[in-house]
Formats: C-alpha cells, structure tokens, sequence
C-alpha cells in the first residue's frame, strides 16, 4: 500500500464526511416528519466517520482537513421529495469515496472503508427504494 494514496483517499472521504453531515443538516429541515428520524439516524453515523477519519488522517501522517462554513448543493432542496434525492446522492457520493479507499488501504483501514461503503449503500437502499449492483463505482452513474 502506498501510505500517500491511503492518506489522500482518507482526506477525500474526510472531505465528502464534512459535506454529508451539512447536506444531513439540509435534508432533516426538509424531509417528512415520517422520515425524520431516519435523516438523524444517517447525520449521527456521518459524523462518527467523520470523527474516525479525522483520526485516521492524523495516525496516517497527514493533518485532516477542515469543514467548509457551507456547501454547494448538487440542486434545490424545496420539499421533502427533493430531501430524498438529496440524501440519496449524498450516500452515493459517500459510497464512491469509501470505494477509493477501499482500494488505496491494506488492512483494518480497508476493512473500515468496507464497511462504511456497505453502509452508505444501505442508506441509500433505503432512501431510494432500491438498490444499484455496484454501489461506488462512478461507471454505473
């Protein structure tokens, strides 16, 4: 494993943690009462991995990077429909990050980015009503 790939892999997902845990704050003052909890369920699991990236970053050499005050969204978020979508590309955006990760760590890092890419496709199962055969590869986008 080459410890910059794994190190520039973890800030990327580092970065796409910050950005999810904004977008969680969009998508919970948006989505319907009836998936509310699920929006918080999702924004406290993408600050855990935020949390343990930092770390990561940290045990790997490097200094993690900070959050940005906000955030460009991929498109308007008006109602709770276009809540949903927003937190859909949020997983999917998230499970293309923890793929490269995947294949830039050896080890428990690997093992780590494995399952927060495993998670991230659930979410996104669930948010979207169905699942893609290859969560986190951009060829099926």
């Amino acid at each position: 494993m080459s410890e910059d790939r794994a190190l520039d892999a973890a800030q990327a997902a580092l970065a796409a943690e910050h950005a999810a845990v904004y977008g969680y704050g969009v998508v919970g003052g948006r989505v319907g009462d009836e998936r509310r909890p699920e929006a918080t369920n999702a924004y406290d699991a993408h600050r855990a991995r935020r949390d343990i990236l930092a770390r990561t970053v940290r045990d790997l050499g490097g200094k993690p990077l900070a959050a940005a005050a906000a955030y460009a969204l991929p498109f308007e978020v008006p109602d709770s429909a276009a809540a949903v979508r927003l937190a859909t590309d949020i997983e999917d955006r998230i499970a293309g990050v923890y793929s490269d990760l995947v294949r830039a760590a050896e080890g428990p890092l690997r093992q780590d980015a494995a399952g927060a890419l495993r998670e991230a496709a659930v979410r996104a199962v669930r948010w979207r009503g169905s699942g893609v055969a290859f969560p986190g590869l951009a060829e099926r986008l």
